[in-house]
């Protein structure tokens, strides 16, 4: 049976929310926006419409989701009074004690997600350490592990190109991933991941150590605007290898799309490269290419006012591509991610996908800071 702290811990949570929403200001936000769904020739621009109905769901998700908890947590003070005049069990108190914890916990994650961006699909790509056939084998199952984590989740998982290793695994491949807030949850993935094991590609059956980098950036829609100098643009085809029927080994359909990226801010120079053989139709991956493209430069752009932002204070851990995010000990039964230092045994767990654990751990250490 839980006590009384416990609660008014629960009702605490839920005023806090209230005040960190800005619940009143939405309603009356919503209501507002509502009302110009509703104007004559609203939809006569299809584009501003589209984003105008997204912006009056995303108002709503946040209200259905306070008044849910809300809900919930008035319900749960009913059923403790109840429970003193024996007009209900004990479980039925527990009960619901412990689906308003996971409903607070969920819209307190939620609102972890408030950064211009995070609402959006995500692009991940995954590149296989130096190492070759064991850190191509480490990259094929990390991109088991996102893919199994997207269908669990209910995400849209596309495969746009994948660079198949020598022997066994991947060299390097690029998913875009489409669901509510899959580029807050997976940003999280950003980085290096380590792993050790006895390796089945080593004959003397020595500890080997792998490494993968994952690289995760917003997946833009039409509604942002991103500048592209078309006269840096070049394009190079290919015949696709792989899975795909024999008409994707005779027909260019594979593109390589050069962007020569000049930082506005630094002036430096870099090659921005991109391969696309999702479909055996070159004009669609030429499409999907400039989308990744767009991506991409949107990323760099909200990284710079990110950083502009926020000077992270000394001594304080950073959280920035390249760095070691989390290791992979399959000897020892650990996955262990080194920011937060949440650490799991269930390594087979996790390698199935079910990483929402470290995904939450970052976000309640980590996300406020950005």
């Amino acid at each position: 049976m839980i006590t009384l702290d416990q609660l008014k811990e629960i009702k605490d949570r839920v005023e806090q929310l209230n005040r960190y929403l800005d619940i009143d200001n939405k309603r009356v936000q919503w209501e507002e926006e509502q009302l110009r769904t509703q104007a004559p020739g609203f939809w006569d621009d299809q584009k501003r419409a589209e984003a105008q109905m997204k912006l009056v769901k995303g108002l709503e998700k946040w209200l259905n989701g306070y008044n849910e908890v809300k809900t919930l947590a008035d319900e749960l003070d009913t059923a403790f009074e109840f429970y003193k005049e024996e007009l209900v069990t004990e479980e039925e108190v527990d009960d619901i004690y412990a689906r308003s914890l996971a409903a607070v916990e969920d819209l307190e994650l939620r609102n972890m997600l408030r950064h211009e961006g995070d609402s959006m699909d995500c692009v991940l790509k995954i590149n296989a350490g130096a190492g070759g056939t064991e850190a191509q084998d480490w990259a094929s199952m990390l991109m088991r592990m996102y893919m199994r984590y997207a269908e669990t989740n209910g995400y849209k998982l596309r495969i746009a190109n994948v660079l198949d290793g020598d022997d066994a695994g991947i060299k390097s491949c690029t998913l875009e991933i489409e669901g509510e807030f899959a580029y807050g949850f997976l940003k999280s993935e950003n980085g290096v991941h380590r792993l050790v094991r006895v390796s089945p590609y080593n004959a003397q059956g020595k500890r080997m150590t792998s490494f993968a980098s994952v690289f995760v950036t917003p997946l833009v829609d039409d509604t942002i605007e991103v500048n592209i100098e078309t006269a840096r643009i070049s394009w190079d085809t290919f015949r696709s290898s792989g899975a795909g029927g024999q008409n994707v080994n005779k027909v260019e359909s594979g593109v390589r799309l050069r962007y020569q990226y000049k930082d506005p801010y630094t002036g430096e120079e870099e090659e921005i490269l991109i391969e696309n053989t999702e479909t055996r139709d070159q004009p669609k991956n030429k499409e999907n290419a400039m989308r990744l493209l767009r991506s991409i430069l949107y990323d760099k752009e909200m990284k710079h006012r990110m950083e502009e932002q926020a000077k992270v204070e000394a001594g304080k851990k950073k959280i920035e591509w390249g760095s070691q995010i989390r290791s992979y000990v399959f000897d020892d039964r650990r996955v262990k991610d080194h920011r937060t230092n949440y650490q799991t045994s269930d390594v087979g767990g996790v390698m199935d996908g079910k990483i929402d654990a470290f995904i939450k751990a970052y976000l309640m250490e980590f996300g406020a800071e950005e």
